[in-house]
């Protein structure tokens, strides 16, 4: 299966996930009482991340296809991120723990608000680094946004509760929106795991000015930035 095959898959996967989110949460599947922890939304935020993870190790095609996903891109979608206002707001109003709500609040805010500059800046070989470290921070803020909303009642037994997060539309975010941003994270740092940097300035000044700009660069398939790939311009020199 190419590339082409498997964005389609892709896209109906995603689009067929969205649906049941939003149909289950319409169904009331994930509502739980305000006396106990929210564990069907701790498991539907679970399960993609999972089988993502899985699919991503076994399946050599899709990995590639993945791999060749332009990360600049992947990486402003996290903007969608600095939404997380909504929490603050949710927080003050007692309708969500502090425990919860406030490092879920403004660590969104904090990588939606990046989003674009790393996006743009950090997206390429020469600031590898830099890149995986944001995108590991982003994938921090979600770990401890999940387990902190799942533990908050068991912390917090007399605290606000957080049944607000089991119903529409705020559901959506942990059955959908947290693990499809947990995915783009895995993916950037895969990318930019495999990013070579060229050393020999003049080799580099012999690149296509698509491979010296900010998320352009990624959006070559990921073996571009393979050490056989990078041997070839050495090569030619």
């Amino acid at each position: 299966m190419n590339n082409a095959r498997y964005g389609r898959l892709t896209a109906g996967i995603i689009a067929a996930w969205f649906v049941f989110a939003l149909s289950a949460s319409a169904l009331h599947i994930f509502k739980t009482e305000t006396n106990l922890p929210p564990l069907p939304l701790g498991l539907a935020a679970l399960t993609p991340i999972v089988v993502f993870l899985f699919w991503f190790a076994a399946s050599a095609g899709f990995r590639q296809f993945a791999l060749s996903l332009n990360p600049g891109t992947l990486t402003f979608v996290q903007s969608w991120r600095i939404a997380g206002f909504t929490f603050l707001i949710l927080y003050a109003a007692g309708l969500l723990p502090g425990f919860f709500a406030l490092p879920a609040g403004w660590g969104d805010i904090a990588i939606g608000a990046t989003a674009p500059l790393v996006a743009r800046k950090l997206a390429n070989f020469s600031h590898r680094g830099g890149f995986i470290f944001w995108q590991i921070l982003g994938t921090i803020d979600l770990v401890t946004a999940v387990a902190s909303g799942t533990a908050a009642r068991l912390i917090s037994p007399h605290g606000a509760p957080t049944a607000v997060m089991t119903v529409l539309p705020m559901s959506l975010i942990p059955t959908f929106a947290v693990p499809l941003f947990f995915m783009l994270h895995v993916i950037c740092i895969a990318q930019a795991r495999q990013w070579k940097e060229l050393r020999d300035p003049d080799v580099e000044k012999q690149l296509p000015s698509s491979a010296q700009s900010g998320p352009r660069v990624a959006g070559l398939p990921g073996a571009a930035y393979s050490a056989g790939r990078n041997q070839s311009y050495l090569s030619g020199q």
